[in-house]
């Protein structure tokens, strides 16, 4: 086709593939609910891994023993569990019991394995964080209705 002649525009406009990027945000979001949901009672009271304390389902944050700069333990249950807002957030020793707790909850073994695992890399695929979407939303839905706890 010579370069003088336009091409006509379809009318349907393309669609994009999302970026890695955006399948981290989304499984970031319904992973935390899924973690926060395993780890709740009954009617969605949770106890904090750091400092002990209870509170309700929607004032816990998904807490990361090893933070979530590192992308091979990001998503990995033994490395995320329910943790208080404060502690999360504005805690600057909140690492200690959670270490403590941590140990008691998984084991040490678990826990050196999950240390091996910290320090090596791991790429995700777009296609890999799409199927883990799917999955935790299942289990999300699952366990809030086994639960009796509305998200």
């Amino acid at each position: 086709m010579p370069y003088y002649i336009k091409k006509k525009k379809s009318d349907k406009p393309k669609k994009r593939q999302a970026s890695q990027a955006t399948f981290v945000k989304k499984l970031d979001k319904v992973y935390s609910k899924y973690i926060r949901l395993r780890d709740a009672m009954d009617g969605g009271m949770t106890r904090c891994i750091s400092c002990g304390q209870i509170k309700s389902f929607d004032k816990m944050d998904c807490g990361h023993f090893f933070s979530r700069t590192h992308m091979s333990v990001r998503f990995d249950e033994d490395n995320t569990h329910s943790e208080c807002s404060y502690c999360n957030r504005f805690s600057a020793d909140h690492l200690i019991g959670y270490r403590e707790n941590l140990i008691k909850k998984i084991g040490m073994q678990r826990f050196q394995l999950l240390e091996v695992k910290a320090h090596s890399t791991k790429k995700w695929s777009c296609w890999e964080l799409e199927e883990l979407i799917k999955y935790y939303s299942i289990l999300v839905k699952k366990l809030s209705d086994e639960k009796g706890i509305r998200i």
